[in-house]
């Protein structure tokens, strides 16, 4: 057998320097990143003449932006946008959790009904759904005695359609949450006698939801633009509102820009709520930075 020295991998090839004493250390040569840095160099000076090019031209105007950001009608757009996306969160999240449970029972009618619900909203645009439900008073005048015609306005009709569509997308949000967690986790529960109920609160919930969050973070910024699809059947949110004043006074481009700054700010709002429940769910884990 070779001796173990043989095995030992070869000395660096960096010449030695001698230090204080009389035995030699490699010498260290620091990495050079001359491209990573003209990149990001580049990068700056684009993102600096762009931002320069946008905050000097005129046809912007900025003042008419500063003008018009806080007036009454746009703030009641705004307003009528976050309550729209805040009520067709919870309606979509508890209509999806149960075709979620629905999808995951042992009833084949019951998965197939929930199967089907998915399919369908999910194959169809949301502005076809609320063009339909914009004229169901056509195909049926009245259900259970209601006139539709009269009592489901604009408002109403968005929050339906909304509701309808986003619960698609929520019940496959909840199912995954739900498939995430072990099934022996769930059977060792089973086995300390804990009810179907306090299994799901203090088992499958807690730790669904680090898989169910951020899908969900995604899904309420996304509600929170799409409302903007509202004002093609007049309901006054935050889009439609800033439409009403451009109409008059022809500055289509200041107005615009009104309406997508609010959009970023709320957004950017959320963002920011959303990594604070992702950490707060994420507790114990890897994931809790």
């Amino acid at each position: 057998m070779p001796p173990q020295t043989d095995l030992l991998p070869p000395s660096s090839s960096a010449p030695p320097v001698k230090n204080d004493g009389d035995s030699t250390v490699p010498r260290i040569v620091p990495v050079r990143r001359t491209g990573r840095w003209t990149a990001a160099v580049a990068v700056l000076v684009l993102l600096a003449l762009a931002l320069n090019s946008v905050i000097r031209n005129e046809a912007f105007e900025w003042d008419v932006v500063v003008s018009y950001f806080a007036t009454v009608s746009v703030l009641r757009g705004l307003w009528l946008t976050l309550w729209l996306t805040a009520v067709v969160m919870v309606l979509g999240f508890a209509l999806g959790a149960l075709l979620a449970v629905l999808r995951l029972s042992g009833n084949p009618v019951l998965q197939a009904v929930s199967w089907g619900y998915v399919w369908l909203f999910r194959s169809t645009p949301i502005l076809v759904q609320l063009l339909f439900w914009f004229n169901i008073g056509a195909l049926y005048p009245q259900i259970l005695g209601v006139n539709t015609v009269t009592l489901m306005g604009p408002v109403t009709i968005a929050v339906i359609g909304l509701t309808l569509h986003e619960a698609a997308y929520a019940a496959e949000v909840v199912r995954g949450g739900i498939l995430s967690v072990e099934r022996g986790q769930i059977e060792a529960a089973q086995s300390l006698g804990l009810g179907p109920w306090r299994r799901f609160r203090r088992i499958v919930l807690p730790q669904a939801m680090r898989s169910i969050v951020p899908p969900a973070g995604n899904m309420l910024i996304g509600t929170l633009k799409g409302t903007s699809i509202v004002s093609i059947i007049a309901v006054q949110d935050l889009l439609y509102s800033v439409q009403l004043v451009y109409h008059r006074t022809y500055q289509v481009i200041p107005l615009l820009l009104v309406a997508t700054i609010w959009y970023a700010l709320v957004t950017s709002l959320l963002s920011i709520g959303q990594r604070y429940v992702e950490r707060y769910y994420a507790r114990g884990t890897a994931g809790a930075r």
